[in-house]
């Protein structure tokens, strides 16, 4: 596909790279670009041996999600009108990049568009996602990781929600989505300031004040493996996650919830030896589990 710049951001994730730029490749993406973020497994010399027409950027240092992407989107061919922006862990399924164009074409406002995402073994990941009031991401931040089925996480997950149709929605997960190169400059890409979680959330939500609508497409399908990279440093991961939710809530509460930041700042302070502790018992969590970003506290 001439029309679609692929960035893959990278670290220490090898063998899952060499099999995610396959099937873009099988996808006929034309351009893609690796930003590594200071790899130290031989990612690098890998990927040139098995396809030297990669562009592949190195960022000179562990940089972060959002970062990586922006410098690999940077090096893109800027003639391409789409950016994918993906994990090195996330398979691309037949078809899946195809549709997701198509679901960005068929709605000139629509500027970022997300797929179906399962792991290896079937599971549906709960990719789009509301902008939770402050009482839903306060009762999920507390009551998800131990009765996930509770009322609070499954509105903000919308777990109820018909997932067989193509919708316009909150946010999607940044683990693998294409967004429309006019969206992607009118918003200046991630913000740098989230080193890891809550940068897909903020993306969405500047998309969203900018006029851009953000869709999921259910007849695009990736695998995702999940936890390639973090799972190297898990319990960094757990705080880092945390730091990006208060970030992401001093940002973007507005009115009379903003009274509530000095409660939410103590709350995911608490939270985070919670989440060390749910961790070290069930060998899941921030950093391993499977959501990049599982409880922004925000109000829309």
């Amino acid at each position: 596909m001439s029309n679609v710049s692929a960035v893959v951001v990278n670290y220490n994730a090898r063998r899952y790279l060499l099999p995610c730029i396959a099937a873009l490749r099988a996808e006929g993406v034309v351009d893609v670009v690796v930003a590594d973020n200071a790899s130290v497994d031989g990612s690098e010399d890998a990927v040139k041996r098995a396809d030297p027409d990669v562009t592949y950027v190195q960022t000179g240092n562990n940089l972060g999600y959002g970062a990586g992407a922006n410098r690999g989107a940077a090096a893109a061919d800027p003639a391409t009108p789409y950016l994918l922006i993906c994990n090195p862990d996330t398979i691309v399924e037949p078809g899946a990049i195809k549709a997701m164009v198509a679901a960005l074409e068929a709605d000139p406002r629509r500027g970022i568009v997300g797929p179906r995402i399962e792991d290896p073994g079937g599971d549906v990941y709960p990719s789009p996602r509301a902008f939770p009031r402050t009482g839903d991401a306060i009762g999920h931040a507390f009551l998800g990781l131990f009765a996930p089925g509770n009322r609070f996480t499954r509105r903000y997950r919308m777990l109820d929600w018909d997932r067989s149709t193509t919708a316009d929605v909150d946010w999607v997960s940044g683990s693998f989505l294409v967004v429309r190169r006019e969206a992607w400059r009118d918003v200046g890409g991630f913000d740098e300031s989230y080193f890891m979680y809550a940068e897909d959330v903020d993306l969405c939500w500047r998309a969203h004040e900018a006029g851009w609508k953000v869709c999921f497409e259910p007849s695009a399908t990736i695998v995702h493996v999940q936890g390639a990279s973090t799972d190297r440093h898990p319990y960094r991961m757990i705080l880092e996650h945390h730091r990006a939710l208060l970030r992401f809530a001093a940002r973007t509460t507005t009115g009379g919830p903003r009274v509530l930041l000095p409660l939410i700042t103590i709350a995911l302070a608490a939270r985070v030896p919670v989440a060390w502790a749910h961790r070290l018992v069930t060998g899941r969590g921030r950093g391993g589990g499977p959501d990049r970003t599982d409880d922004p506290l925000a109000v829309k």
